[in-house]
């Protein structure tokens, strides 16, 4: 097969297609011919020499992808070779081949395309997993996503508009505000000229921020919150670190939560899969919800998709085409 591992840290440039030897799935695995991969923060991370790799995990670049179903382990139910299929990864996802437990592993959405599936098992299972399941979103309520223009940003706002949310986001130009309006974002916060948290507060206040900026945003990000409102941390692009007010926090009887999706245990992924598929795959498959594209890349040329999603000028997915 051909794929893209990690050899050294660095800018896009030290990503090269190279030929290896063909991925082996164990019993409880599904081998996937790969149509098309995503690109995500995480890889980012990962080509500068802060991956957060399972044990174990290949070093091949990837998370998610489409494609079709070429083996199937002994131990698999449910799953059948020539099976369009989309799967969440540990990693591996960016080559010709991947294998990935069965768990992980979800029917293409019925009127999406096998292009377009391959920027939709991170983002739904990030969606699904925090804003769902762990901050326990209730119908109503009002939630806060730093970052609208991204992957899960735009994918976001259409999933919490149809489960009934009022959806606030933030993002650095007009531009990129106005997709979020034509998603339906009903808050619109440009956080290089206005102040995100005063905004929030004049609004009544976010029952649950979805953060990825973490470090600097986190005094802010609790005056954002209404009373019992959750802050969910999910990247650290602002820094690593920040100063946690325990008074304004006690007072907002607030909880702040931080999580990743890449390094949890294999059944607890099968869990959020499952979940996934029962919240978004209906609203996908209504056409309710559609996975945004911003640029599509030939794996040849991967250094050129993570320089184009490093520059942060993409409005949805980033997407590689697999197929040679």
């Amino acid at each position: 097969m051909f794929a893209v591992p990690f050899r050294e840290a660095g800018g896009p440039e030290t990503l090269v297609v190279e030929e290896l030897p063909d991925p082996v799935p164990g019993p409880g695995d599904v081998l996937i011919e790969v149509t098309a991969a995503g690109l995500n923060s995480a890889d980012i991370l990962q080509r500068l020499g802060r991956a957060n790799l399972p044990l174990g995990a290949s070093n091949i670049f990837g998370m998610e992808v489409s494609g079709t179903v070429i083996e199937v382990g002994v131990s698999t139910s449910g799953i059948a070779v020539g099976d369009k299929v989309v799967a969440l990864l540990d990693s591996g996802g960016y080559a010709t081949k991947v294998a990935a437990p069965a768990g992980q592993v979800l029917p293409l959405p019925q009127n999406v395309d096998l292009m377009t599936g391959a920027g939709i098992p991170e983002v739904a299972a990030t969606l699904v997993s925090n804003v769902c399941m762990l901050a326990g979103y209730k119908s109503g309520e009002t939630v806060l996503i730093h970052g609208a223009s991204g992957g899960i940003g735009t994918f976001g706002i259409q999933f919490l508009k149809a489960l009934g949310a009022r959806v606030a986001v933030t993002a650095s130009t007009s531009k990129k505000l106005q997709h979020a309006k034509d998603l339906g974002a009903d808050i619109l916060i440009n956080y290089r000229k206005d102040d995100f948290a005063a905004v929030m507060e004049a609004a009544g206040g976010a029952d649950i921020i979805l953060d990825t900026v973490a470090g600097p945003y986190l005094p802010s990000n609790i005056r954002a919150l209404t009373t019992f409102g959750r802050i969910v941390t999910i990247g650290r692009q602002g820094g690593a670190e920040g100063t946690l007010d325990f008074a304004s926090l006690m007072k907002k009887k607030a909880t702040v939560s931080g999580t990743l999706l890449r390094d949890r245990p294999a059944q607890q992924k099968a869990e959020i899969m499952r979940q996934t598929q029962s919240s978004v795959w209906p609203l996908l498959e209504s056409g309710a919800i559609r996975t945004r594209v911003d640029r599509t890349f030939p794996l040849s040329d991967v250094a050129n998709a993570h320089a184009h999603f490093g520059s942060k000028e993409h409005i949805g997915k980033v997407l590689l085409d697999c197929r040679l």
